[in-house]
């Protein structure tokens, strides 16, 4: 860490803050400058007291963090090679086959979601996607069919022979889930609910971690480093949208952070255009943009009939829309190298 003083300090001041950083376990190296002092302070961040604290002493200006707070989900961690998860007999990340997970945004029925799993399927996805229990703003809208939206996703899925990707809201729901889920979501609203992350790490499923709502992208790493941490290295990052002062769509895609993970991590980042934008008829352009940032895969919502869904009816994509952009994107995918079979 970097450890900046204020200017004119008497050197006996100066001695006291080098003296503290010694204490704390750091090997000090003062740069004296004409009128500042600047501290080097050498040492793992990572198993020593931070230093942050120093900058409540009137001696000092600034501490700067030289390590990143986030290591195992860091590029260096890895060596500057991306993570491969394999799940359900597919390979996701790294240049891989561009993955399609795809379904509605809730389980309705089994009518509904074995209509919808045979159209995505027949499309190319190879995760069946789909709410069993739902996190709804107000308390009177449908809250998903629970153990028996379980029982339906596994269904479709073994018929279709798709994998399951839903999302668990409860630490008392997680092995529940995984007992049927091939990935487990971790929606906007839980991704800084640590007690659910670590639980859901404990379960070693995959995990597909998706932004907050007003999450800044190191929040979003240190929130996938607990699963790390925890053991469990099958993450996925799903960026989601963020809220804005925009209101022309519900939140607004930050396709930025493809390229912003590419640099920072070693994981699979995966978009969510339905929920990115809120809007059906933009889903397209959007998953043109993420295919053309070499993002490994989109989560789309699909339903029969977006018109009668239960939940965010506006952002589900009919099956006509969803086999022409799978149509669509095929040239976009190829242009960054990656296979659609």
């Amino acid at each position: 860490m970097i450890v900046v003083l204020k200017p004119n300090l008497d050197p006996a001041e100066v001695e006291k803050v080098i003296a503290e950083v010694a204490k704390l376990g750091y090997e000090p190296r003062p740069i004296h400058g004409k009128v500042q002092t600047v501290i080097a302070a050498i040492g793992d961040e990572s198993t020593h007291h931070t230093l942050e604290t120093l900058a409540s002493w009137p001696q000092v200006e600034h501490v700067h963090r030289v390590q990143k707070r986030y290591k195992l989900v860091s590029r260096e961690a890895k060596k500057g090679h991306d993570s491969i998860l394999h799940i359900h007999g597919q390979k996701i990340g790294a240049g891989q086959k561009f993955c399609f997970m795809a379904g509605p945004c809730s389980v309705e029925s089994e009518e509904q979601l074995m209509t919808t799993a045979q159209a995505v399927k027949a499309g190319g996805a190879t995760f069946l996607r789909g709410g069993a229990y739902k996190p709804r703003t107000s308390p009177y809208e449908f809250q998903g069919l629970a153990k028996e939206g379980l029982r339906i996703l596994s269904l479709a899925a073994k018929e279709y022979d798709l994998g399951i990707i839903t999302e668990v809201l409860s630490e008392r729901d997680v092995e529940l889930v995984a007992a049927h889920a091939d990935i487990l979501q971790i929606g906007a609203r839980n991704a800084q609910n640590f007690a659910l992350i670590t639980e859901a790490a404990r379960s070693g499923k995959p995990i597909l971690l998706k932004r907050g709502l007003s999450m800044k992208i190191e929040e979003w790493l240190l929130a996938a480093e607990y699963i790390l941490a925890h053991g469990n290295p099958n993450v996925m990052l799903c960026e989601r949208g963020i809220r804005t002062f925009e209101t022309y769509t519900r939140n607004t895609l930050d396709l930025g952070a493809v390229a912003a993970i590419k640099h920072e991590s070693h994981l699979p980042i995966i978009i969510d255009p339905s929920q990115g934008c809120g809007r059906a008829d933009l889903v397209l352009e959007l998953c043109k943009a993420a295919a053309a940032l070499n993002a490994d895969g989109l989560l789309i919502e699909v339903h029969p009939n977006p018109a009668e869904a239960w939940s965010d009816g506006q952002q589900q994509v009919d099956f006509d829309l969803y086999a022409r952009l799978v149509e669509e994107l095929k040239p976009f995918v190829s242009a960054v190298g990656r296979p659609l079979e």
